[in-house]
C-alpha cells in the first residue's frame, strides 16, 4: 500500500500542477497554439488542479505520517513543478497528453487505495 499512495503523491502532484498552468492563457497557447485560451474551462482546471494537490496532500500524510508526510508532500511538489516546467519547455505539444495519463494514474490510484 506505501507504493501505492506514494505514486498517488506524485501523481496526483504532476495532474495538479499540469491543471493549474493548462489554467493559464500563456500555457495553454504553448499547448495548443496560438490564440487558445481555457475561456470557460478556466475556473475547471483550477479547480480539479487544486483538489488534486489536496488529494497529494492528504496521501503524503497518509504514507509517511505528521511530521515526515508534510516533507514527502513538498518533495513531490518540487519534483512535480520541475517535470512540469521541463514538460512545457521539451514537449508542449505531448503536454496534455502526459497531464491526462497523470490525471488517470492518480485517479486509478485514489480508487485502489480507497
Amino acid at each position: 500500500m506505501g507504493a501505492l499512495l506514494l505514486t498517488l503523491v506524485f501523481a496526483a502532484s504532476l495532474a495538479g500542477f499540469c491543471a493549474l498552468s493548462l489554467a493559464m492563457d500563456r500555457h495553454s497557447e504553448d499547448v495548443f497554439g496560438r490564440g487558445s485560451t481555457p475561456g470557460p474551462w478556466r475556473r475547471w482546471l483550477q479547480l480539479g488542479g487544486t483538489a488534486l494537490l489536496c488529494v497529494s496532500l492528504w496521501a503524503s500524510l497518509e504514507a509517511a505520517g505528521g511530521s515526515v508526510g508534510w516533507v514527502l508532500w513538498l518533495g513531490a511538489l518540487t519534483a512535480a513543478a520541475l517535470a512540469t516546467v521541463g514538460l512545457l519547455n521539451g514537449w508542449p505539444q505531448r503536454f496534455h497528453w502526459i497531464a491526462s495519463a497523470a490525471a488517470s494514474v492518480a485517479f486509478l490510484s485514489l480508487l485502489f487505495c480507497l
